[in-house]
């Protein structure tokens, strides 16, 4: 029998298809990870930003997790929009169950600078779901939120990333660096040292949904049992490679190429 590594997605909508559960999707596909969903929002958004949101029932949200965790192997899981309390108390509950590495995606606010999270929630998060996590995966902005501290430099960045797993309780942190300038440089702390992953920074506006695409790519390496340092760097390569080759799609920010790398898996 074929044995098939699985990873668990718990997020919110795209239905234009670069962020959130269907770009997790996309990018579990395409890294041989069987792919699984439980939502929590459907949310009206393109490439210029956020029109609309609903919040699924938090029973229905309970009904797909006990759905998921009671009948299949979950190897990895990942969480991205979390809206509110309420969801990040059922997920606490629940996450553990899965005994699999869980990957958070902290998303607070979307690309186009829609808020999706409730300002209670943050607090929530940081308190009771960071310790519950084997890597939280926050850009400067989310970063500067769950320290309280305004990051401003790559020293900052890395002070970061210690403070959210000494102080918080993460397993680990990787810190990313896409809004700074320069190279694109990320910064994993994982409770023992500092690992640097860099990349030439891609000149394109068409970033949309690489927060999602990058931890999903992260959750299914470690769904088929790399390393923490290992996941995150072929994640990275995987990230660069989907925006360096994204599409210019819509009229806002584009979406990245979650297939840019099959060529190179053709050439080996």
């Amino acid at each position: 029998m074929m044995s098939v590594n699985t990873a668990l997605t718990i997020a919110g909508t795209d239905p234009s298809g670069g962020a959130g559960i269907q770009a997790d999707l996309k990018t579990f596909q395409e890294l041989e990870s069987y792919g699984m969903s439980v939502i929590t929002s459907v949310v009206a958004q393109n490439t210029t930003g956020v029109q609309a949101i609903h919040h699924i029932p938090l029973k229905m949200i309970e009904q797909q997790l006990d759905a998921v965790i009671s009948d299949m192997p979950i190897h990895a899981v990942k969480t991205g929009m979390i809206a509110s309390i309420e969801m990040m108390k059922l997920i606490a509950e629940k996450t553990p169950k899965t005994d699999a590495p869980y990957v958070m995606d902290p998303v607070m606010v979307a690309t186009s600078g829609d808020t999706l999270m409730e300002a209670n929630a943050r607090n929530f998060l940081r308190e009771q779901l960071l310790p519950l996590t084997a890597l939280v995966t926050p850009n400067i902005p989310e970063a500067e939120f769950l320290i309280g501290e305004q990051i401003e430099t790559v020293e900052d960045m890395m002070q970061a990333a210690a403070l959210i797993v000494d102080t918080f309780g993460a397993g680990a942190a990787l810190v990313k660096g896409g809004h700074m300038t320069g190279d694109a440089i990320d910064f994993l702390y994982d409770g023992n040292k500092i690992h640097t992953f860099s990349s030439e920074r891609i000149d394109t506006k068409n970033t949309h949904g690489t927060g999602c695409t990058y931890s999903a790519a992260i959750t299914a390496y470690l769904s088929k049992g790399f390393s923490l340092y290992d996941a995150v760097k072929k994640a990275k390569h995987f990230v660069t490679a989907a925006i360096a080759n994204s599409f210019s799609l819509g009229s806002g920010h584009g979406p990245t190429n979650h297939w840019a790398t099959r060529a190179e898996k053709v050439r080996l």
